[in-house]
């Protein structure tokens, strides 16, 4: 069942995703070679909880840390660790939910560590940029597919791939809720999209194949190739005319500044 919200429950989600924005920002204060993913997940957990808000990963259907740390090849749901040291070079996918005022909200970013290659600084900006295009789609009178077409799209003319294992979702008083987003598919087919729905659009993109595997541990996903994956995410109200866009990247850029991506 795809739940629509009221303009009231859509402030609730701003004022949600407001905090999990300042917590990344948080995060992208700290990100350099020699933090571990573990220090990280402190950093978040601490911030969240003093700032009225409740880590919604942590426990989660038996996920042990309050943030996804993926690194390089690292798709998804990388599990912070006092073994895994971040060095010159890396990227770093971070991806969290807050729950506050009874809602969720999610959102993610991918932070390079110091000075990354070329070839990832082009996957990474393509990345964002595919959110921001299938966003754009995210409103009342289109379809699903719309948005999920732009996305994939805007990567593949470009030369990468798109995941197909993972999709972004509906959000609200579940973390996970309907519609499925996928970063794929063809326009004008799909669910039609309704003003007060609310949607976590998240595209996962690969600078090689999509082939995935999953690590030991139960929830790491990486390529199966190896080469480096990019993951934006952004949650977003449907509206008639323009998407409204709930989380933000701006409290990132205002610590980034130049090195924003």
């Amino acid at each position: 069942m795809i739940f629509l919200k009221t303009d009231e429950e859509i402030e609730l989600l701003r004022d949600s995703n407001l905090l999990l924005g300042k917590t990344l920002a948080e995060l992208a204060k700290v990100i350099a070679p020699g933090v571990t993913t573990k220090q990280l997940d402190k950093i978040a957990y601490e911030y969240i909880c003093d700032n009225g808000g409740t880590p919604s990963c942590l426990g989660y259907e038996g996920y042990p840390a309050t943030l996804c740390t993926s690194v390089n090849e690292q798709v998804v749901h990388g599990i912070p660790s006092d073994d895994v040291v971040l060095k010159e070079g890396d990227i770093i996918s971070v991806d969290t939910c807050v729950l506050k005022n009874g809602f969720h909200s999610d959102s993610a970013y991918t932070f390079p560590v110091g000075e990354i290659a070329p070839e990832t600084m082009a996957l990474l900006r393509t990345t964002k940029e595919a959110l921001y295009k299938g966003i754009e789609q995210a409103v009342a009178g289109h379809r699903m597919g719309d948005v999920s077409a732009t996305i994939q799209d805007y990567c593949e003319k470009r030369g990468y791939s798109v995941v197909r294992e993972f999709v972004g979702h509906g959000i609200g008083r579940d973390m996970h809720e309907a519609p499925e987003v996928p970063n794929y598919g063809r326009k004008g087919n799909g669910i039609v999209l309704k003003s007060g729905m609310v949607l976590a659009i998240e595209p996962m993109i690969c600078l090689g194949r999509r082939n995935l595997i999953f690590q030991n541990d139960g929830w790491t996903t990486r390529t199966v190739d190896r080469k480096p994956a990019a993951h934006y995410e952004l949650s977003v109200a449907v509206r008639n005319g323009k998407a409204d866009i709930l989380s933000t990247f701006q409290y990132i850029e205002e610590v980034l500044k130049e090195r924003f991506i």
